[in-house]
């Protein structure tokens, strides 16, 4: 630090020690617990003891900046003495056995991971062994200090992170210049941007061309109808998902923006509103200069009355336009987020059938608006009597149910004959016992090569996905009326998790395709999951396993493939990074089986091969440069690898502490050089931002899975 930097941070370091100090300007220990924010007292307590030098039972602003000195500008060996007292409990100048598994427990509590006794033994083990240099049956301070200097970046950055209110606001950069003007944005986004400024130009050029037959306040009305005829028809074309899905194998799939068909349908319903309320005015308006002049009548007989002449069929323009204003601002109040997300899905789901009306109305409003429709209606209409004669053409069961940890429901449903679908494939799913009229988007997380079931994950966010997991979740105590489930036939528990076969009747609506289907065209693909957001890549992992699989088998000397039915361009991947970020340890427990078992598969294919590399992030736990942490990172590191596994997933694969560092991850993906990289992510839209931010950065394309 500078003069100026060093007498800034003390003004700081003051100004937060008035704020949490009481009358005495002294900090007691529980001022200290609610200032540092720790999960465990133990660690709390320690760093008190340290900062207290005079052993008064309070520190003092003298005592806090000379502690402070030593972690914020010390060198390493001040920051290393530091954290050897915290672990040596008893102040002996030696770490025993006992201190170090007692330090340990307490950094798995704070880092929200649970483990048996018998691991917290081992890791025990393993770091005191490696510590451990002269087999003396204690670590000293000088065997600390050469351990550590294995892990030069763990020294480097070695301080205490809920300690972050004593340290000084980092200084204001420069603001960034805007997305919008960078070249990689305009890169990743070009085919958006090309049918966006499409859209702009051809609802322009329909204005241009409607408005001036007409003179005044009249010729914004027309200009406006015209809009609506082809932005009310493009709204159906939007949710036409079957035809969706068939384009998406066609070359127009490059040209269109199908993976933001969504996005695109809410802002032409924006866009409708507007419209609509600009025609509508410019029409009250204009019957109101009317209504004014002499001999003609009021002008609520021009709204409220059919009247020959005025438009419309059979006259009926104005009491048919204030009908579809009413329905269009409703259907627009009530698909708000604030509705939906809410626990309200019915009414979102109620108004938004209005449609039928709104295009009857349509029909009768505007002479020409069905020379706009017949095309995208008679689409709509054949889509729909397909899937309800698919819906209806007989009921599946679900024939198994697991309750995994986190409140998410595992659906095991029969899968029907003839029915195809490709990896990261989404369906409508139906269950009467639920909700009879309710249908809801959910990802297949079984690979098309399973062939007997459908497997389903389900979160419980909303009301009726909390109904699903309660419903399975019942006793099966019989009552006056059981449910079908009380009928299951064995039901078994164990880590959380709630086994049971059943034989609930279902219906499914699909599939549906997602921008993943992209992922077998990449040639370096980077999935990333937050979440139950792996549940799209649980099919698409499956499914490129067993596709590499079958590539592998071919004679090394003629390249001749046994399998006749697989074309090369079906998978061009060279590489896959698979990265899955969650809050907590329980999380993993979802799909670390099948993590389990494709490390297995890539080990028997291709031993020592990197063709899936896998990258686990547990955002709970603190990371290795925290003095909290450090030493239970170390021995899950020394640990991982005597075992060759990780403690807390089982998998091969090392969890890593924390968040993702995207620059440090893409960086290392672009010096890999293995083709073109593409990114597909499934998560929060808070995450999606900053990951496309990064990708943008880079020069990746990014996908995002949004239903």
């Amino acid at each position: 630090m500078s003069a100026a930097e060093d007498a800034e941070w003390l003004r700081w370091v003051r100004k937060q020690f008035g704020s949490i100090a009481g009358p005495d300007k002294e900090i007691d220990l529980e001022g200290f617990k609610t200032a540092l924010q720790v999960k465990e007292s133990f660690f709390a307590e320690r760093f008190f003891a340290l900062f207290d030098a005079d052993r008064s039972g309070t520190i003092s602003l003298e005592e806090l900046l000379e502690a402070l000195s030593l972690l914020v500008h010390g060198n390493e060996m001040d920051k290393l003495r530091f954290l050897f007292q915290v672990y040596d409990v008893d102040g002996s100048g030696s770490i025993d056995p006992d201190e170090l598994r007692l330090v340990l427990r307490c950094c798995l509590r704070e880092s929200a991971i649970a483990l048996p006794e018998e691991r917290l033994a081992d890791l025990t083990l393993a770091l005191f062994e490696a510590a451990d240099k002269d087999h003396s049956g204690s670590i000293t301070f000088e065997e600390l200090r050469e351990e550590l200097e294995g892990f030069p970046e763990v020294m480097e950055n070695l301080t205490i992170s809920a300690a972050s209110w004593l340290k000084p606001p980092p200084p204001s950069e420069r603001r960034p210049r805007p997305r919008c003007l960078r070249r990689a944005f305009w890169r990743n986004h070009r085919g958006d941007l090309r049918c966006a400024c499409g859209y702009a130009g051809l609802n322009a050029l329909l204005f241009a061309l409607a408005a001036p037959r007409h003179a005044g306040s009249l010729a914004l009305a027309r200009g406006c109808g015209q809009c609506l005829n082809f932005n009310c028809a493009l709204l159906a074309v939007l949710m036409l998902r079957r035809s969706l899905t068939w384009l998406r194998a066609t070359p127009l799939a490059k040209v269109l923006p199908l993976d933001q068909h969504i996005l695109f349908h809410q802002i032409v319903g924006y866009v409708v509103l507007v419209l609509a309320a600009a025609h509508t005015g410019t029409h009250i308006a204009n019957f109101s200069r009317l209504a004014q002049q002499d001999g003609h009548p009021a002008l609520t007989e021009y709204l409220l009355r059919a009247r020959p002449g005025t438009g419309g069929l059979w006259g009926t323009a104005s009491q048919t336009g204030l009908v579809l204003q009413a329905l269009l601002l409703a259907m627009a109040a009530f698909s708000s987020p604030c509705v939906r997300r809410s626990g309200h899905f019915e009414v979102f789901y109620w108004t938004h059938l209005s449609y039928i009306s709104i295009w009857i109305l349509l029909i009768l409003h505007g002479p020409h608006f069905w020379k706009w429709f017949v095309v995208p209606g008679c689409l709509f209409v054949l889509e729909k009597v397909l899937g309800l004669a698919w819906r209806r053409a007989g009921g599946l069961r679900i024939v198994e149910v697991n309750l995994l940890p986190s409140k998410v429901t595992h659906l095991v449903i029969e899968r029907p004959q003839f029915f195809h679908y490709k990896p990261g494939d989404y369906i409508y799913l139906n269950i009467p016992a639920i909700a009879s009229y309710e249908w809801h988007p959910f990802t297949i997380s079984s690979a098309p090569e399973q062939q007997d079931t459908l497997w389903l994950h389900i979160r419980s966010l909303g009301q009726w996905t909390t109904k699903l997991y309660e419903y399975f979740q019942q006793p099966e105590s019989l009552g006056p009326k059981p449910k079908p489930l009380s009928r299951s036939l064995r039901v078994s528990t164990g880590l959380g998790e709630t086994h049971r076969l059943c034989s609930i009747k279902c219906y499914i609506d699909g599939p549906y395709g997602t921008p993943t289907r992209r992922i077998f065209t990449s040639e370096h693909a980077v999935l990333i999951g937050a979440g139950i957001g792996i549940t799209p890549f649980a099919s698409i992992l499956q499914s490129i396993m067993y596709r590499y699989r079958r590539q592998k088998q071919s004679c090394p000397s003629c390249h001749y493939s046994w399998c006749e039915d697989l074309r090369d361009e079906e998978m061009t991947l060279r590489k896959v990074d698979f990265i899955w970020i969650n809050r907590d340890q329980k999380h993993f427990e979802w799909f670390v089986s099948l993590l389990t078992k494709l490390e297995m598969e890539q080990a028997e294919q291709e031993p020592g091969g990197r063709f899936l590399e896998m990258h686990m992030y547990m955002t709970s736990a603190l990371g290795k440069h925290d003095m909290k942490a450090i030493g239970l990172q170390m021995a899950l590191d020394l640990l991982a690898a005597k075992e060759q596994r990780d403690s807390i997933t089982g998998l091969r694969t090392r969890t890593q502490p924390g968040r993702p560092d995207w620059s440090k991850v893409f960086g290392k993906v672009a010096e890999e050089k293995r083709g073109k990289v593409q990114v597909f992510f499934c998560g929060s839209p808070a995450l999606a931002k900053v990951i496309r931010v990064h990708c943008e950065r880079f020069g990746f394309l990014f996908f995002n899975e949004r239903f």
